[in-house]
Parts: C-alpha cells; structure tokens; sequence
C-alpha cells in the first residue's frame, strides 16, 4: 500500500489545477470566437496566450487586501498582481471585438491600458469584485481605439454615432431573422437606437464600404487613377472660354470709352472706376482741388456716359452694373 499511496497523490494533484486551465481555456479561446485559428496564425498572440498563464488567479480574499494595499501605500507589486492575474480577462473580452477587423494583439494592449486605469481608481471597500468594475473600463478603451482606428475618416464624432457604431450591425441582422425589409428597418432602427434616419443611412454606407485610395488604378492592368473621375470643382471650359472673351470684349469697350472723355472726366474714369488702385473721391477732390461732392458727381456723370455710350455702340453686350 505505501508504493500505491504516491500513484493516488501523483494523480490527484492535476486535479487540483484543473480549475485554473480551464479558466484559462475559456478566457483565452472562446467558443465561437475562432482563436484556435487566430493563434495559429499569430506565433506573438500564442506566445503572449502562453505568458500570461503563468500568473496565478487571485481569489477574492487576496484580490481585496492587494487592493487595499495599492489603495493605502500604492505599492506598485501589489498593483502589479492585481494587472497580471487579470490578463487573461482582457483576453477574453479583446475576442469579442475581433470581428471589427482589428488586430487582436492591437485589441489586448488597449484592454491592458483601460485594466491599469481600472485597478488605479478602484474602490477595494465596495463589496464588488475588481473585474465587475474593470470591464467598463477595458471595453472603453478597446471602443476608443476601434473607433480611433477604423477608418481613415473619423466616424464616431457623436453618441449617436458612436451607439450606430457598435449596434447597427447586430440590430440589422435582427431584424434580417425577423423578414423586416431594409427600408422598414431604417425606421424602426432609427427608434430603436434614438437616432435620426438619416444618421443611420449614413452609418450604414460607412460600414459597407471601406478607403480606396484616390491615387489607385481602377484596373491592375490600367495605369488610369480613380482620383480622375472627380469631377473638376472649377467652372466648366465652356464657361471659362465664355467669360474670358466677355472680359476681352469688355476692355476693348472701356479702351475705346476713354477716347470720348477730356479733363477731369477722363481723369477720375481712369484713377477711380477702371484703376486696380482706386482713389478715394476725397483723394480724387484734394488731388484736383475740388470737393468731394464734386468729385462725386463727375464720377456719376461718367457712369451715366458708359451706359450711353454702350447702348448706342454694342447693343447685343451686357454691360455689368458699376457700383
């Protein structure tokens, strides 16, 4: 019996463990969450799985004197224990954002980041478990980076964008299971989620269509870029061709006006109403030693002349209003 007592012993003591790996299981590979696959692929996501099953789970009695003690002293051991026994914690919730075509490992560091804020500002007196208070704070840090980093065009400027964000897809797929039609579902989303119609169109194109870049062929085998199919935000050639000949036509029209006035009328058409300086009528008085209502109705006098002078010269051109 004294050589079968240590077989017993040997086989009781993974017993023991059990608990703790299939925690780890369920933290770091949940079901449905396709992380086989991704840690396959990943050789740094499985080597970080593997690390930080090394730290031990705390129970509730050590969580809360750890606790204290940081909350006391800020002693940085306790603080870090409290991190690294919850590691695997981020792990678990960083899974259910994987589908928002983020990196994973990306998706963890943030979650450790809002964890490290969490055990900073919890309250070790409040009958509550330090993950209860923890999630809120790793998934705002995790949303804050998908948003931050889902596109290259910022979309979640607003709650209401934000709320779309994150729940636009779930509720169409919703409503998808219950035979609702895409344009009822606009609606019935927008009431949901207390949004605008509008707004949840809008998020909708957001999602379904990712960046391309402007300066990208549209063919592999094309060397035109997409950016030149946008259209020209200046006036159309026809128009500028237009309005260049009308200009022409309009400083033929002045030129051949000037010729028809003497004195002090050609003087004030040619210093104040055509000069890319013009003077002032109180420069135009003191210049000329006349006041400057008199300098203003020589002016009015000259504009007067100009319409004349078109209309009975060019009657087909339109002759822009002078101020």
């Amino acid at each position: 019996m004294s050589v079968k007592k240590p077989k017993k012993s040997a086989e009781k003591a993974p017993k023991k463990a059990a608990p703790n790996r299939k925690m780890v299981t369920k933290a770091s590979k949940p079901a449905g969450s396709g992380s086989t696959s991704l840690t396959q692929t990943d050789p740094l996501l499985s080597a970080y799985l593997k690390e930080i099953q090394r730290y031990p789970l705390l129970s509730r009695e050590e969580e809360h004197e750890l606790a204290v003690k940081f909350s006391e002293s800020k002693d940085r051991e306790s603080l870090q224990r409290l991190v690294t026994s919850n590691l695997r914690f981020v792990v678990k919730i960083a899974f259910e954002y994987v589908h928002y075509r983020a990196k994973l490992l990306d998706l963890i560091q943030e979650g450790n980041m809002g964890l490290v804020r969490a055990v900073q500002d919890f309250n070790p007196y409040k009958d509550v478990r330090l993950t209860t208070y923890a999630v809120w704070w790793i998934r705002s840090y995790i949303q804050d980076y998908l948003l931050r980093n889902h596109s290259l065009v910022k979309i979640g400027t607003t709650q209401a964008q934000k709320r779309l964000f994150y729940r636009l897809r779930a509720e169409q797929k919703k409503l998808e299971q219950m035979g609702v039609s895409p344009g009822e579902g606009v609606k019935l989303l927008a009431s949901k989620l207390d949004v605008r119609e509008q707004d949840v169109r809008e998020m909708d194109q957001r999602l379904s269509h990712s960046e391309v870049s402007l300066n990208a062929p549209e063919h592999r085998e094309e060397k035109r870029e997409a950016i030149q199919n946008l259209a020209d935000p200046g006036e159309a050639p026809d128009t500028a061709l237009g309005d260049q000949e009308q200009r022409k036509i309009f400083h033929e029209v002045l030129q051949k006006f000037a010729t028809t006035l003497e004195g002090r009328e050609k003087l004030i058409f040619q210093e104040r109403l055509i000069s890319e300086s013009p003077l002032t009528l109180q420069e135009i008085g003191d210049k000329y030693s006349i006041t400057k209502e008199r300098a203003r109705q020589i002016e009015e006098h000259v504009k007067n002349k100009l319409r004349e002078f078109v209309r009975e010269n060019y009657p087909d051109f339109k002759l822009l209003s002078m101020p």
